[in-house]
């Protein structure tokens, strides 16, 4: 059917027309056609819209259905409808407002959605303009859904029908089904995740809390007996042949006197590392040891004082040697400890003993690091467990 776009709108019928041999002038600008007149003012445009080129026109076949006169679409965005007409639009019609049945045909189904419109122009010839009176009116839900699958390429065009090519409804149910689950799954994995980071966060804040280490090394040597420096001088005389009751070494001391050490024992003899005739020595420094005859061991080392308050104050040693495990080490405190803590020396030397046979000759040369243990949380169960 032809549509009436390219002529002028049609005027009101009188009830009673009279006859007249002239042919009548045509209708004045003003009048418009009786379904014009059934409809309110036409609204303004909405502020969130501003201009209709801010919306995207896509070109996917449609129908214009306005009363009788069915126009195929070329163009449609969120704001207007471009349709054809038979030649140049007729001025007249600007403003023409009418109910409009936009029809989507797709293969099998047909989906329409009823807008009010106005014709506001046309781009050029053979086209008229069809704009939303309320573009934000109940048609938007349904006109933006059609829109978005035609840009997601959900919806194709197949001459003058459209296609859907996107996922079914029950296909969406198992999917969000599926979707489901693995958000289930996920939240598991990221919960478990979770607490493994938390448990070993935990646990090295506890090791740091409960735990520490010496900073000297620990060194495992041959059991023997030191002979030391009685008072601060210089070594006048070393003798590393001395026999039993001879003297074995001489200090010069600070206060002009010359003390003599006699070897205690037949045994064998050596001297400590950096001690020679004419060096200088302080109280308690060792000068040589001796040994017997017998592969001993023994393990030294120095401790700083806050190590020896800790170890006075309950906390458990243990021995970490090299490529060769942990063990439980008394901390024993000799004479040379007292002294050097009456001092006032950052580092304090003791004697460490291992369990009975924990360490053989073959450990001779090895070394190690003292650490040192406060469980805290054992401690404090034990003491719920006493007597309050």
């Amino acid at each position: 059917m032809n549509d009436p776009f390219s002529t002028p709108p049609a005027t009101s019928a009188s009830p009673t027309p009279a006859p007249s041999p002239a042919p009548s002038p045509a209708a004045p600008r003003a009048e418009t056609a009786p379904v014009a007149a059934a409809l309110p003012a036409a609204a303004s445009m909405p502020p969130d819209f501003v201009y209709e080129s801010e919306h995207p026109v896509l070109a996917l076949p449609f129908a214009a259905v306005m009363g009788e006169t069915r126009l195929a679409g070329t163009g449609l965005s969120a704001t207007a409808a471009y349709v054809t007409i038979d030649g140049a639009l007729d001025d007249r019609w600007i403003n023409h407002r009418a109910a409009v049945r936009l029809a989507f045909d797709f293969d099998g189904f047909s989906i329409v959605i009823p807008a009010d419109m106005r014709v506001t122009g046309s781009r050029r010839p053979g086209e008229m303009t069809l704009q939303f009176t309320d573009p934000l009116g109940p048609h938007l839900p349904q006109l933006r859904h059609i829109l978005n699958s035609h840009i997601a390429g959900d919806l194709v065009t197949m001459g003058g029908f459209l296609s859907y090519t996107g996922p079914t409804k029950p296909r969406a149910a198992r999917a969000a089904e599926t979707g489901g689950i693995g958000r289930r799954l996920r939240s598991l994995t990221l919960a478990a995740a979770s607490l493994v980071v938390i448990m070993v966060a935990a646990g090295l804040m506890l090791n740091r809390a409960t735990q520490s280490y010496e900073v000297r090394p620990v060194f495992i040597e041959r059991d023997g007996r030191d002979l030391r420096a009685t008072t601060a001088g210089q070594i006048s005389y070393l003798n590393p042949a001395a026999k039993k009751g001879e003297v074995v070494f001489s200090i010069n001391s600070n206060t002009g006197d010359v003390l003599n050490f006699q070897l205690p024992c037949d045994c064998q003899i050596q001297v400590t590392e950096g001690i020679f005739e004419g060096a200088t020595v302080l109280p308690v420094d060792v000068i040589l040891s001796t040994f017997e005859s017998n592969l001993g061991v023994r393990v030294q080392t120095q401790i700083s004082i806050e190590g020896l308050s800790r170890i006075m104050g309950g906390d458990r040693a243990y021995l970490d040697i090299t490529d060769a495990g942990t063990l439980p080490v008394t901390v024993a405190i000799t004479s040379a400890t007292t002294a050097a803590a009456a001092r006032g020396d950052p580092f304090v030397p003791v004697t460490l003993t291992v369990p009975e046979g924990a360490l053989t000759p073959e450990d001779i040369g090895k070394s190690g690091r003292l650490r040192l243990s406060s469980f805290w949380l054992s401690d404090f169960l034990s003491n719920r467990g006493g007597t309050p």
